[in-house]
């Protein structure tokens, strides 16, 4: 019999490592690994990594009664367009919904503007009659003489996955769910995703692009999960395998196959929800989230304990940083900038001299030159280095040996021969701009979403997060950071403490003078039906938590702002204090209300989860004192650019309360904090270190 309490088993597979964690029924953690990322089937560097924890630990594999998964093959996929061939189905009349698209141009001046690459060209778009109206009546039936023909066409063009999306299918699904019966029944191999499912909300375009690409990654998804399952359960696991989704909670093996799409962002989400467990415990209300791994940064604004969520995001945008130039996916995801800027970022120098960093990677294959795994191109591991921050007889846990006369070279041959430069000062160039270029993304999220970053608190992880968090911090004008323990992982920590949940948003138009309640109500309950089924497959037992919003906006309006709603029915004494709240949020946001305008909702949202783990509070310790080195190691020094003694300490000897002074080094076995010369640090009682710029912050 299975123990009551037992093990659990956290692994995120990044682009270049994939993490593991093993934690006890207490949730104190038990052993921790970083692996090469396996390409080629990124199965079998987890398996690498549990068997490594589980041996550490001396454990069994039936002890194991949780087992949380985050992946990037999702997001991989879509951006390097290694997913299926995909066809898709409208309604007769609506063939060009990709090609119209918003009808605008992201870049309204730019004659080179490269458009967004939206999968499916015109050649595999195709139609059926039938037609259902905004809210949900049958205006003409589905056409199912044309289905034979719409056979041949999906034969013809080859379509391994069909995206089917009806015009108010949201409202309807009944011609979706028919549609698929047929087509089923005809092509068994043909994977197709319907848009009511995917995301059911009004605005056709993102709809279908949301509906495209969940059928883009989906065969390739659920052969990815099946494989994954079935190699675990050789092992000896019987437990549920939960995948995190990018909303920041867990899902459901079976439901992720049928909606990989939630998957995307599923790894960074876990950076965040770590992020804002910490803010919770430390009682920081507003904290910058900075997850620096091997392939890129991640940046998230969490506020009062909460990371910023968001109902839509673009994936692989032709211009970088620039709104509109991507895939739109309409699903429920932690808002988060992510950029090329990872440990593996590739270096090189233009035709014109200039220097520039990522986004490209080397990855785990070849990975940087230092790893001397046939890496050539100069990284920003590379960088860090020739300037002496990482040791190289302890990298990744010491099993991968560093070479640094390889890091030299390549410094050398590629940027400094092209600069004029020694390698040190090649390396201090692509620090320089690689730190820059993750401060800028993180002012601009913090502009965009009209906050500033000089009052909040750094949360720092990821393999190379806490070895670039001072010199980003400073750029960013942050004077705090916190490093929590196991950053090198944290990640997959955060999978530890996310939920079990489901979140819904469906379109269901009216104005709030016009609300009827009782259908409102009973269409709450089936919402909260379909959630709780998928959280109870994987949350049995315990109590369940639900979050209700509305999307309103004024009469006319092209875009809606998200109220709390009571976590209840709605009552006719609600009606009034719901209009109050979207006025005071409208008056928030935009100075102020409109008055005598018609309020109208758009789409009405809930999200059930299971209880996260009781929280630790981490208070600042009460003693003061002065930290010794174990050494010492010439680095380059960050602030004056030259070569100074930094004093080396062990992250597992320090105690609450021990203060040092930069320049200095805090190893542990998955990372380097960097203490830079103008700042300090201290650990309180929860084992945190806590950075501080010498005369900016406490």
């Amino acid at each position: 019999m299975k123990p009551e309490n037992g093990l659990r088993v956290a692994v995120d597979i990044g682009g270049t490592f994939t993490d593991t964690v093993l934690v006890n029924e207490h949730d104190q953690i038990l052993a921790t690994t970083k692996t090469p990322t396996t390409p080629s089937n990124p199965t079998l560097g987890a398996l690498q990594g549990v068997r490594r924890v589980m041996s550490d630990a001396n454990a069994n594999w039936r002890d194991i009664i949780g087992f949380i998964h985050g992946t990037t093959l999702a997001t991989n996929a879509l951006i390097e367009r290694r997913g299926a061939r995909v066809a898709t189905v409208t309604t007769e009349g609506f063939r060009d919904i990709l090609e119209i698209a918003y009808e605008r141009r992201y870049s309204q001046y730019d004659i080179n503007l490269v458009k967004p690459d939206l999968i499916v060209p015109r050649t595999r778009a195709f139609t059926i009659r039938g037609r259902m109206d905004a809210r949900g009546r049958e205006l003409s039936g589905l056409a199912e003489e044309d289905v034979t023909q719409l056979v041949r066409d999906l034969s013809d063009c080859g379509a391994e996955a069909l995206a089917i999306c009806l015009l108010h299918a949201y409202a309807n699904p009944a011609h979706e769910i028919r549609l698929r019966q047929l087509l089923s029944k005809a092509l068994p191999e043909v994977a197709i995703s319907l848009s009511h499912e995917v995301s059911p909300e009004a605005r056709e375009f993102d709809r279908l692009s949301t509906t495209i690409a969940n059928a883009y990654v989906q065969p390739q998804m659920a052969d990815y999960l099946s494989d994954f399952q079935t190699r675990f359960n050789a092992e000896g696991l019987d437990c549920p395998i939960l995948m995190m989704t990018a909303g920041g909670g867990m899902t459901t093996l079976e439901t992720a196959a049928r909606l990989p799409i939630r998957l995307v962002e599923s790894g960074p989400a876990g950076g965040a929800i770590l992020a804002a467990r910490v803010a919770a415990e430390t009682d920081e209300r507003e904290v910058l989230s900075f997850d620096m791994g091997g392939t890129t940064a991640k940046l998230c604004l969490i506020d009062a304990f909460r990371p910023q969520t968001a109902r839509k995001f673009e994936i692989a945008r032709a211009a970088r940083f620039i709104k509109g130039s991507g895939m739109p996916v309409r699903i429920p995801v932690i808002e988060m900038i992510e950029i090329g800027a990872g440990g593996g970022s590739i270096a090189h120098v233009d035709r014109l001299g200039r220097l520039h960093v990522g986004p490209q990677s080397a990855g785990s294959e070849p990975g940087p030159a230092a790893f001397s795994n046939g890496g050539t191109q100069p990284t920003v591991t590379d960088a860090d280095v020739a300037q002496g921050y990482i040791d190289p007889d302890r990298f990744a846990e010491g099993r991968i040996k560093i070479d640094t006369h390889a890091a030299h070279c390549a410094l050398d041959q590629s940027i400094g021969k092209s600069l004029v430069l020694a390698a040190d000062q090649a390396a201090l160039g692509i620090s320089e701009i690689v730190d820059e270029n993750m401060a800028s993304a993180g002012r601009m999220h913090a502009v965009e979403s009209g906050k500033d970053l000089t009052a909040r608190v750094m949360i720092a992880f990821g393999g190379n997060g806490p070895l670039h968090a001072t010199r980003v911090a400073r750029r960013a004008q942050v004077d705090r950071i916190v490093i929590p323990r196991d950053p090198g992982v944290g990640s997959a920590v955060g999978f530890l403490f996310a939920p079990v949940s489901f979140e819904i948003i469906r379109s269901r138009y009216t104005t709030l003078d016009k609300l009827d309640l009782q259908d409102l109500n009973a269409f709450f309950d089936l919402m909260l039906q379909e959630a709780r089924s998928v959280v109870r497959s994987g949350a049995p037992t315990g109590a369940l938590v639900q979050r209700r919003r509305a999307y309103m906006r004024y009469h006319g309006q092209g875009h809606e702002i998200e109220i709390q709603l009571p976590n209840r029915s709605l009552q006719e004494e609600d009606i009034p204090e719901l209009h109050h709240s979207f006025e005071n949020e409208y008056i928030r946001q935009f100075s102020r209300a409109v008055p005598g305008m018609r309020v109208e909702i758009m789409n009405w949202g809930l999200e059930v989860s299971s209880l996260p783990p009781a929280l630790t509070p981490a208070a600042a310790s009460a003693k003061k004192r002065q930290a010794k080195p174990h050494g010492f190691r010439l680095t380059l020094c960050d602030v004056t650019g030259d070569w100074r003694k930094a004093g080396l300490y062990d992250r597992a000897t320090l105690k609450p309360g021990d203060h040092l002074s930069g320049p200095a080094l805090i190893m542990e076995p998955q990372t380097t904090t960097l203490v830079s010369a103008d700042f300090s640090a201290r650990l309180d009682e929860a084992g945190n270190i806590w950075l501080a710029r010498n005369g900016g912050g406490s």
